[in-house]
């Protein structure tokens, strides 16, 4: 909920050429309609997939074992003749992995553009690439790569004209570049700094803690392990800090297990003393797949608790403050060992300040007692109150500093020095930015913008007076801007970020239109391609896409999309769907749960129109999402196979009746529902992935070529939902005697590599020029970009 302290990374970015109105929200309201089931295969969809320009033969699949798993769920007897694939450590297992990676490698070896693709992508990929710029007690931050390196170092100056040196740099703590930085906290006084490490793309990381004096790290023995979905927060006296973890796992290779992470902990780390002594703050054991997360507040006197529920839009917030704990240490220090959850003398008092899950709440700022919140509480599109907690009343009570836009959806707001507040919105897929009043929301000035586009990144604090943003595009690296909001009028640019290889952002296009689904609601679409592109519909077409978790797919600058337009004069296009948060909660809720649906519809619908506009025809279109997004692009391979010639589907949710098994799948029935209750088994079915793979009975009878990628370190979505899904698909649809199917059906599984975060360039580099390389010959696709190939 706070900004404070790092980099934050936002996906954003700028549509080019045009400027937009509001129209899509209007027709957007009408998107809350009657609950259905998947459509049955239509006509067209029955008549299969175009041939691709690449083919395998029935037979040269890997033989595959079938068991006779049967559950009957809600009377239904559903079949898992894969279950076994859900031991990740099984020497079947690791016998089919090994198999499907030497078939998959076999089949790119023939992608004849990959190592172009490649070539051209590295050199894109090959600049100097800045994070914005924070600020921790008298000295100044950022992340920086020079352009190949494996992960992001953490670079200090004095000030922001002083030579940078480095103060973290995590490629030299593994040989792979498999080790990340994940996360940091600096204290009140920038004078520690504690800091998460992930290893091999898992979700499970480790804390360690340095002391920072003029800007040298000297390394503390401090180490916390078994650490996942953490906090962390100093409390302003530098004795220790908030942060969460799980209970040790012995034995466990962490990141490639599928057990379910529940009963998470809040603990007080103090400084010096070892984990095993750590003071439990908070614990749920009578909801053990509750989430929680401590912050402590800009002015050192409150603990603000967060608790959620899985993913949904809404918290609970509990606060306690510090002033009323009366046990304290010789040194007048809190003793957070008589406040421990099991073995504690008293209670730690929290005061519940909303104890349901009715919306979301995060704190934005407070003076004393009255505290400056952003809520969705009957505003769906966000609003900001304030309240006093010393004396609270309902949060329906609470009185609004600034009410819910009509139309655009606040993103953010951030609190500086003073009585300022910098509020970021999102209108119509395109970021709007304004200095306001903290105390009376009165807009002061908007903040002049570059042109329609996004913000990638913004760092602002309490105590200071500077802010600092990224501006970015969809063929832009972009831009960095500085503002000092006593003395400025306006933003000024601070950093403009160049690639090293000549490129004019000029010689490019996008423009956003607006797509009617299936049931009338108008869908965002951005659409980028070269200016002097020819609209006859061989254009090679890649059509992306998310909706979920209200999240927002923003437009932002990616190197290997820019790679796939120049190299194959190629067309992107990206879907802003219904589940996620482009124009607020009831944007997001209209694509969940038993409205899920829409989110397929809306991207089919995108799919037609690119095709019946001129841009490609089902032979040249390739689809493709991640985690969400990858159970977006296989469930619409089932739905409408007609529509596409490849699907490349990245570490996807494809077991829609046993996701909640494992790992922090429970997290997610708040958007997709549980097969555990038989209401939502009733809507989950019909359109999971693993369930619904059906021959095609006219036409080509066969499925687009599909690549699945995952890690063997993904234990956020376990790698299990794509070797199931492999394995189901290759023998629904390529292993009866008469199959037509010759579309390929692979999967790319790699090694020490997780769910996407932390993944070090090289594997980056190299996931991309095969995923390119593959759905390019596929396509059919020729190289056009002469001056990078090899």
């Amino acid at each position: 909920f706070k900004m404070r302290g790092k980099q934050v990374a936002l996906v954003g970015g700028l549509s080019m050429g045009l400027g937009f109105g509001l129209g899509a929200l209007s027709s957007g309201l009408r998107m809350l309609g009657r609950p259905r089931a998947a459509p049955l295969m239509t006509a067209a969809a029955a008549m299969g997939a175009p041939q691709s320009g690449l083919q395998v033969q029935p037979s040269a699949y890997p033989s595959v074992r079938r068991d006779s798993t049967v559950d009957t769920l809600h009377g239904v007897s559903v079949a898992d003749p894969y279950r076994w694939l859900e031991d990740p450590d099984s020497p079947e297992t690791r016998q089919f992995v090994e198999a499907q990676n030497q078939l998959t490698e076999d089949q790119l070896a023939k992608c004849g553009t990959r190592s172009d693709f490649k070539n051209l992508f590295t050199k894109l990929y090959d600049y100097p690439k800045y994070g914005t710029p924070f600020k921790h007690g008298s000295r100044y931050y950022y992340y920086f790569n020079t352009g190949l390196q494996a992960q992001y170092v953490l670079y200090s100056q004095a000030d922001l004209d002083s030579e940078a040196t480095v103060l973290l740099d995590p490629n030299t703590l593994s040989t792979d570049g498999t080790v990340a930085l994940k996360d940091i906290e600096f204290s009140n006084d920038g004078s520690l700094l504690a800091y998460s490490l992930s290893s091999g793309g898992s979700d499970w990381s480790t804390i360690q803690v340095m002391r920072v004096t003029g800007g040298i790290p000297t390394p503390l023995p401090d180490k916390l392990e078994f650490v996942k979905f953490s906090s962390m927060s100093w409390t302003h006296d530098n004795k220790g800090f908030f942060y969460n973890r799980y209970k040790a796992n012995a034995g466990a290779d962490l990141g490639t297990e599928t057990d379910t992470n529940t009963d998470q902990m809040l603990c007080y780390h103090t400084l010096g003393q070892p984990q095993s002594e750590d003071v439990l703050i908070l614990q749920l054991p009578d909801h053990p797949t509750w989430m929680m997360g401590a912050g402590v507040s800009d002015d050192g006197r409150y603990i603000v608790m967060y608790i959620s529920e899985g993913c949904q839009p809404a918290n609970r917030i509990w606060l306690v403050d510090m002033q009323d704990l009366t046990e304290r240490k010789p040194d007048g220090s809190v003793d957070w060992a008589q406040y421990d959850f099991k073995t504690g003398r008293k209670k730690l008092p929290i005061v519940k300040l909303v104890d349901d899950f009715s919306a979301s709440f995060g704190v934005i700022a407070n003076e004393g007692s009255q505290f400056y919140l952003k809520t969705n509480l009957a505003a769906p599109r966000y609003r900001v109150v304030t309240v006093d907690v010393s004396a609270p009343g309902p949060a329906a009570s609470w009185k609004t500093v600034i009410p819910e836009h009509e139309a655009d959806v606040l993103q953010s707001a951030v609190a500086l020095k003073g009585d300022h507040l910098v509020t970021r919105y999102l209108r119509d897929v395109a970021g709007v930015l304004q200095l306001r009043s903290l105390s009376t929301g009165a807009v002061l000035r908007d903040l002049a913008l570059p042109g329609v586009g996004s913000i990638a990144g913004f760092s602002g604090d309490r105590k200071y007076s500077e802010m600092f943003f990224k501006f970015t595009s969809f063929v832009e690296p972009g831009a960095t801007y500085r503002m000092d909001v006593d003395t400025d009028a306006d933003p000024t640019l601070f950093r403009r970020t160049e690639l090293s290889v000549a490129h004019d952002p000029d010689d490019y296009i996008t423009k956003r239109v607006f797509v009617p689904s299936r049931d009338g609601v108008r869908v965002p679409v951005f659409i980028t391609h070269k200016a002097d592109l020819v609209l006859d519909g061989t254009a090679p077409t890649l059509l992306y896409g998310y909706g979920g978790f209200n999240i927002s797919l923003e437009p932002g600058f990616s190197a290997s999309r820019l790679a796939f337009m120049r190299g194959y004069n190629g067309v992107f296009a990206q879907a802003c769907l219904r589940g996620g948060g482009e124009y607020g909660v009831g944007w997001r809720d209209a694509g969940s749960k038993a409205n899920k649906q829409n989110v397929f519809d809306d991207f089919q619908a995108s799919a037609e129109y690119l095709i019946s506009a001129g841009y490609c025809t089902p032979s040249r279109l390739t689809i493709q999402g991640g985690s969400n997004g990858g159970l977006l692009v296989a469930a619409c391979a089932n739905q409408r196979p007609d529509l596409y010639a490849c699907v490349l589907a990245q570490v996807g949710v494809m077991d829609m009746l046993r996701f909640h098994r494992f790992t922090i799948g429970h997290a997610w029935t708040t958007d997709y529902g549980s097969a555990n209750v038989a209401s939502e088994f009733q809507y989950i079915l019909p359109y999971s992935p693993l369930h619904n793979i059906r021959v095609p009975q006219g036409g080509s009878q066969q499925y687009p070529a599909m690549l699945l990628a995952t890690g063997d370190h993904d234990d956020r979505v376990v790698p299990l939902h794509s070797l199931k899904l492999l394995a189901e698909l290759q023998h629904t649809l390529a292993s009866p005697a008469a199959s037509k199917q010759r579309n390929p059906l692979l999967a790319r599984i790699e090694v020490r590599a997780g769910h996407g975060a932390g993944k070090p360039t090289q594997k980056v580099i190299d996931e991309a020029a095969d995923l390119f390389g593959f759905a390019a010959e596929c396509m059919g696709a020729k190289w056009q970009d002469a001056d990078t190939s090899e």
